[in-house]
């Protein structure tokens, strides 16, 4: 118990307090069961510690324990809640608790119900860990999501400048008054701006002056999540998770990259099925991102119609050849989707929240496939400023 102590007052105690990221201030910290779920990388473990370091300082009123500990192969999470509350703790932070050996979700249900004025706030990584947990915890836990940093966001932690974000409404208005509003606040180009972020600075760890160590990381979160995440999840076998990261390799480097099932399941030498499954899994382990035509759920289609990589710096890391096209649709996805519902519709790229179209390109892109379609609109690449339908790319980087 004292090592596992000394370890969390540590790790709090070196935490950065500069930058936090946009969830923070969204967050209901005084909720009794607080749920962080995301991808590996994104800032979790780096905001549990941050909000303890600036609330309780070096009280013992919080404890920080990460679930994959050594403590934890002999010990409970009921355990340490009990010694810390008897200890005089109100406030329990556990991280990546989808490495927990145990019934988290039974344990956590009954320290809530146990002990009426305590806290805990749990993270994980495992996206269908947490998800099938809810069912259980849903009448007692708050759960939240932390997406990786959006333009905006990579904008205030360079210092450049700190701009509210726009809701979808705001962007797609055809006076463009939010565009000009951001490009005058600006001391660069915002073009200019935007290559430095896209591909680059998607992750809080990103390194602008050692892209390629940043490429290695992201390639080691993404080993990490097929290699223990998926596993701990389901009865997976190696030689399936060896095909995951082979399929991943084959997106990575078909330029552009096609959705072809039968074609994929005999260059991985699976059955069809297992390929679909097989994007399943790596879109919720925030790996890509799979978009299902018209309205129905994905559980009810056989396919998905499209599938991307989750953000560009996955897709660059895996691969410096990529097409254009697939990383501006990619870029558009990765900023939408945190607070929009995407589809793939008939014509066009994505159709969102069931009403707009959107139809994504360079300078050169025109209206033709969208033509006479309500609420349809041109998002371009290399532009700094739109006009009517036409909305500059880089705009969709302020939506959270």
């Amino acid at each position: 118990m004292e090592t596992l102590i000394r370890t969390s007052q540590r790790l709090v105690n070196t935490v950065q307090m500069t930058t936090f990221r946009y969830l923070y201030s969204q967050i209901n910290w005084d909720d009794r069961l607080i749920m962080i779920k995301g991808a590996r990388g994104v800032g979790k473990t780096t905001m549990l510690r941050q909000h303890i370091k600036a609330v309780f300082g070096p009280s013992g009123s919080a404890l920080y324990a990460s679930c994959d500990n050594l403590w934890f192969s002999s010990n409970r999470i009921v355990d340490l809640a009990d010694w810390h509350y008897n200890h005089g703790g109100t406030h329990l932070y556990l991280d990546e608790i989808h490495r927990y050996k145990g019934n988290w979700q039974q344990e956590l249900k009954n320290i809530y119900d146990s002990y009426p004025d305590y806290h805990i706030a749990f993270t994980g990584s495992s996206m269908i860990h947490l998800d099938s947990a809810l069912a259980d915890l849903s009448r007692r836990c708050l759960p939240y999501t932390l997406y990786g940093l959006s333009f905006r966001e990579y904008l205030a932690f360079e210092g450049i400048a700190d701009i509210k974000p726009l809701s979808l409404g705001e962007i797609l208005d055809s006076t463009h008054k939010a565009e000009w509003g951001i490009i005058d606040s600006l001391p660069e180009k915002v073009l200019v701006l935007f290559g430095r972020y896209v591909g680059k600075a998607y992750f809080p760890f990103y390194t602008p002056d050692n892209i390629q160590e940043y490429y290695g990381r992201i390639e080691r979160l993404l080993d990490t999540t097929i290699n223990r995440d998926i596993p701990d999840l389901e009865n997976v076998e190696y030689e399936t998770l060896h095909k995951l990261s082979r399929l991943l390799y084959v997106m990575s480097t078909e330029t552009p990259f096609t959705l072809n099932v039968q074609s994929l399941s005999k260059k991985i030498e699976v059955s069809r099925n297992t390929i679909i499954k097989m994007f399943e899994l790596l879109d919720k382990g925030a790996i890509v991102r799979c978009l299902y035509s018209g309205w129905k759920s994905p559980k009810s289609v056989a396919k998905p119609g499209k599938v991307l990589f989750n953000n560009t710096d996955i897709l660059a890391a895996l691969s410096s050849m990529n097409e254009i096209g697939t990383v501006r649709e990619t870029f558009v996805a990765s900023m939408l989707a945190p607070k929009h519902k995407l589809t793939e519709p008939p014509a066009g790229d994505f159709l969102v929240d069931e009403k707009y179209l959107l139809e994504v390109g360079g300078k050169s892109k025109s209206f033709k496939q969208i033509a006479n379609i309500p609420d349809s609109f041109v998002v371009a690449d290399d532009e700094e400023t739109g006009f009517g339908n036409r909305i500059p790319m880089w705009l969709f980087g302020f939506l959270y």
